[in-house]
């Protein structure tokens, strides 16, 4: 088990140090004028901090190896979103919607926040979080403020045509809703293929309204192997096996419906450029490897880093720095793959860095 645990993390670093270079900020544009990023807790830089709920991220041990410290980030450092940022050549990091100014929306805006899912009452017992639909409405208000300042209704529509738009939502419909049948009641009405069938199909709609706003560049992260957190293993073991196999074959149904989606909606929509990002692919150590899952923090009953404990010394040798949320070192693996596909696999039809060229 530890020279596995070794391998995945030898495996870990060499993606991450071998895409180091272009993780530097060099002088110039972006390649893209503007950047706009939709979620749950693995995106969110600090939607959450005023909402009344147990999903926040703004107290140490979080933050402790991002270069502002706590933000709200679910993690020690920078998130996907934050990565792939960079590697497109924003040199700020994009403002979260709870503070935005109207001199930063033109770059883009993160309307993530913890807990929220494709479906409204995703998360609810938590407290309070911006759910898709929430934030599909902030987002138009948005766009309502892009036209106000920018005075051209052509042009801003044309602009927004040009951005990236990054959507990683669906985690929290399983973690806090299918599999809490104690507090919501869908793994009592829905098989687990119905529930894969009828998220993916409210889904389907809201990149459809997304697409109405006037977003052409999208990429769609399919979801984590949740059944490898380690607070999903704590709370229904593995059976001797590393990760919770239902749990990962039933996130897998949703997986495997996005990227038909993705083809029909590029289908659809002949001046749109949808795209999958296949997390499945990207997480899977390699055969043989088993994925460690011991978090960095001391953790909550809620999978959370109890507020002021002290993580782990060496941060870029795990992969979970709470019981759900990946460490900085594995965040940069994943961008760094979701931006350049290392395998076909990785991104259909394209990764982001074509799909930014498009």
């Amino acid at each position: 088990m530890a020279r596995g645990h070794s391998l995945l993390f030898l495996v870990l670093i060499v993606v991450a140090l071998a895409q180091l270079p272009a993780l530097v900020v060099v002088s110039g544009e972006p390649q893209v004028p503007c950047y706009f990023i939709f979620g749950d807790s693995l995106v969110d830089s600090g939607n959450n901090n005023g909402l009344v709920t147990a999903a926040k991220a703004n107290y140490p041990p979080y933050g402790i190896d991002f270069p502002q410290g706590v933000t709200g980030r679910f993690t020690n450092g920078l998130t996907i979103a934050d990565i792939i940022g960079q590697l497109l050549g924003f040199d700020k990091f994009i403002p979260p919607y709870s503070n935005v100014t109207n001199q930063e929306i033109s770059t883009g805006v993160n309307y993530a926040s913890g807990g929220a899912g494709i479906r409204d009452e995703s998360g609810s017992q938590l407290g309070d979080r911006i759910s898709f639909n929430r934030q599909l409405v902030n987002h138009a208000a948005i766009i309502s403020r892009l036209l106000l300042l920018q005075r051209n209704t052509t042009f801003t529509k044309e602009y927004v045509k040009k951005c990236i738009y990054i959507s990683n939502i669906g985690n929290n419909d399983y973690i806090n809703n299918y599999l809490m049948p104690n507090n919501y009641p869908t793994s009592r009405i829905y098989t687990v293929d119905q529930y894969a069938e009828v998220l993916v199909r409210q889904y389907s709609l809201q990149l459809r309204t997304l697409y109405n706003l006037g977003a052409r560049k999208v990429a769609v992260f399919g979801l984590g192997l949740i059944g490898c957190t380690p607070a999903e293993i704590a709370r229904f073991g593995t059976d001797g096996r590393p990760c919770v196999d239902s749990i990962n074959d039933a996130v897998n149904r949703v997986n495997v419906r996005l990227k038909p989606l993705v083809d029909q909606l590029n289908s659809n929509f002949s001046d749109a450029r949808f795209t999958f990002i296949n997390l499945t692919s990207i997480s899977t150590p390699p055969e043989g490897v088993t994925l460690p899952t011991e978090p960095c923090c001391q953790l909550r009953a809620d999978g959370q880093c109890v507020p002021n404990s002290t993580p782990c010394p060496n941060r870029d040798l795990t992969i979970f720095y709470d019981g759900y949320h990946t460490t900085q070192i594995a965040n940069i693996a994943t961008a760094t793959r979701s931006y350049t596909a290392l395998s076909p696999n990785d991104a259909s039809p394209y990764d982001i860095s074509r799909l930014a060229q498009l």
